[in-house]
């Protein structure tokens, strides 16, 4: 059987937002799901791109209404997938792939058992600290809570199915592209 759901899991600023946004562009096979989440806008960044931005107040009514799938509170702000975008990519017949918090990982792996799963690693923390103050344009105020929760999850990189280290984009992610390309022929 082929697969139907792809979770990507990583540190914040590991790549696997990258790696997940180039695949759904170049393999019209799949949807790149688009989560809700509560945090500000960045510069490059725009509403459904990467993704659905909303306040507090409208993240915390969606929570009440059951319309995620998987939601969580991660550093600072609010993350969640909705059925509703598994569910269109579905009856487009495309498999979905996603990046979210390894925090929600254990909730789609109890709701969609058959989902496979990889995690991204970045070579080092060192380099990932330097990733992340690159891409946010300077050392952004909960960068010390992201490293802390950048180790404890790195620790939990064997229970999935596939482990990448991000050391070279291009080598990393051609392995990338191949392993999802295998699950969903």
């Amino acid at each position: 059987m082929k697969t139907k759901m792809i979770i990507v899991a990583a540190p914040s600023g590991a790549g696997k937002s990258s790696f997940v946004e180039r695949l759904a562009t170049e393999d019209s096979r799949i949807h790149d799901v688009i989560t809700y989440t509560t945090r500000m806008m960045r510069h490059n960044e725009s509403h459904g791109k990467p993704y659905f931005f909303i306040s507090k107040e409208e993240f915390e009514k969606k929570i009440k209404e059951g319309f995620f799938v998987e939601w969580a509170r991660v550093h600072t702000s609010l993350y969640g997938t909705s059925y509703e975008q598994i569910q269109l990519a579905w009856v487009r017949g495309k498999a979905v792939i996603m990046d979210i918090d390894i925090q929600g990982v254990v909730t789609f792996k109890s709701k969609y058992p058959e989902a496979k799963t990889v995690f991204i690693l970045p070579p080092s923390i060192c380099e990932l600290r330097r990733r992340v103050i690159k891409r946010d344009g300077g050392a952004p105020a909960d960068l010390e809570i992201r490293m802390i929760n950048a180790e404890k999850e790195m620790l939990k990189a064997n229970e999935f199915d596939v482990q990448i280290v991000n050391d070279d984009f291009n080598r990393s992610y051609a392995e990338f592209k191949e392993i999802v390309e295998k699950w969903i022929t």
